[in-house]
């Protein structure tokens, strides 16, 4: 039977510039060649995976790094020092080899004892004599990922390494060495297919959460016939520019089943979501048909309670405004594990955005955050408009775009001057954004440049004063 290939725009896979393997070394004897500081690197590597690293070279070459690895020895494998010039001969029977060469002639004769002997080799920072290469590398082992640029770019593959750095919580290790453990237990009591499954892609879920495994994530009897109780995290999503994130909300939205968002979360955050996740919009917001709380909170007790990882998803921080404390108090009436996940909040992005200090030493001695907007839909009655009218604090009111007037009218009526340095933003963060700066006293007309439904905030106080004396017209954000 002749097979023929595929022709090649209906290649399964694209062009790779390297294949990725992956050496076992555990107890094999690899040679390293140099005893400079490059070297003593990939030394430390090699003898970091298991290798027995007998290190060539004259010993006026070892370098105080070289000389101290080898004196207070590795976490595995072993390094040994021998004051000699390497022969061709010392690679035989070799796993690997390494060598630090400047010389191109040297460097020839290495790669040429190498192919004798069967053995892989890489000249240090010279991909003409290198028959593999060290990528970037992130540890959780026994994960061990690998990032080649092919040479191209070494500085690109250490960036796209940070980046898998902070997506992998260091649990990660001991949830893949309870994989290793249990293994053998999963294949004799559960049967293949689905039960399995269910047992892996479980334990795979709860290793991208916030703790390591207990021993109840070794129970094997019964897994993937009763669900895993469910859980709860309330997550921040900030202003809307998904790099001010933090990495543990991440992390929180890759291991969510569900994610319950809020309307003003933007489309790239909810990006950075598990594919999988079911993603359902249950956003409250002015002058729009909202999801009831009271609906939110049993969709949430449902989800959790079929063994659910819910992600609540809220703009800016759960706790400032986002009535998290309500649905905290009834997931843990009904016995739901729940985590909070701070965000950046209105005020603090915009403080950023202006590169204004709420809080200059000179100017504002505290900072509040106030809620413009009642059950009722206006101004709560129980403000103190007195400790408020001090310009020395600095005051921002959120979901204020309504009650703007009054605020100015309560602020004036206490004797604050509307001269007082104030600023209108709606949108915060978003490519919508608007932002005005003035004084109270021109604030009642300025807002009215913004859209009723856009959630605004209002700030008030010394500290917000201009280093010049110049106003900022609203401005659209592109």
């Amino acid at each position: 039977m002749r097979i023929v290939s595929p022709q090649p725009n209906k290649a399964r896979i694209a062009p790779l510039a390297v294949l990725p393997v992956f050496f076992d070394l555990i107890d094999k004897r690899v040679i390293a060649i140099g005893g400079s500081e490059p070297a003593t690197w990939k030394i430390e590597l090699l003898a970091a995976a298991g290798a027995h690293v007998q290190v060539l070279a004259p010993v006026e070459t070892w370098c105080q790094e070289l000389i101290a690895l080898a004196e207070s020895g590795t976490a595995a494998g072993s390094i040994s020092l021998v004051d000699c010039h390497w022969a061709p001969s010392d690679l035989s029977g070799a796993a690997l080899a390494v060598a630090d060469i400047e010389d191109d002639d040297e460097a020839a004769a290495f790669v040429d004892a190498a192919r004798h002997e069967g053995v892989p080799c890489n000249v240090i920072d010279r991909p003409a004599f290198c028959q593999f290469q060290f990528g970037a590398i992130v540890n959780r082992s026994p994960v061990v990922i690998g990032v080649s640029t092919a040479g191209a770019a070494p500085i690109l593959g250490q960036a796209v390494r940070r980046r898998i750095e902070t997506l992998l919580p260091h649990t990660l290790s001991a949830w893949a060495r309870l994989a290793q453990d249990v293994r053998g237990a999963v294949m004799a009591q559960l049967d293949a297919g689905p039960q399995r499954r269910a047992f892996w892609e479980k334990l795979a879920e709860r290793a991208f959460g916030d703790a390591g495994p207990t021993a109840a994530d070794a129970r094997i009897t019964g897994a993937g016939k009763t669900p895993a109780p469910g859980r709860v995290t309330l997550v921040g999503a900030g202003p809307g520019d998904a790099d001010l994130l933090t990495i543990k909300a991440v992390r929180a939205l890759q291991s969510a089943d569900v994610i319950l968002f809020d309307d003003l979360v933007s489309a790239e955050v909810l990006e950075l979501a598990r594919r999988e996740a079911k993603r359902l919009l249950v956003g409250k917001r002015a002058a729009r048909e909202s999801c009831k709380q009271e609906d939110i909170n049993a969709m949430m007790l449902n989800l959790a309670r079929q063994g659910k990882h819910v992600v609540r998803l809220k703009s800016g921080d759960p706790m400032i405004f986002g009535r998290a404390g309500e649905e905290i108090d009834m997931l843990e009436r009904h016995g739901i594990a729940v985590a909070v996940v701070p965000g950046v909040t209105a005020a603090l992005a915009l403080a950023s955005r202006l590169n204004l200090s709420l809080t200059h030493r000179d100017h504002a001695q505290s900072v509040r955050f106030v809620t413009g907007h009642s059950r009722r839909g206006g101004l709560p009655e129980t403000l103190n408009w007195q400790a408020l009218s001090d310009p020395a604090t600095t005051s921002v009111y959120y979901m204020s775009r309504r009650t703007l007037p009054e605020i100015v009218s309560r602020l004036g009526a206490q004797g604050m001057s509307l001269e007082t340095p104030a600023v209108i933003a709606g949108n915060v963060g978003r490519a919508d954004e608007q932002v005005w700066r003035g004084t109270v006293g021109e604030a009642v007309a300025a807002v009215t440049a913004f859209p009723l439904s856009a959630p605004t905030i209002f700030a008030v106080g010394d500290a917000l004063k201009r280093a010049d004396s110049g106003r900022l017209a609203l401005v659209a954000s592109a």
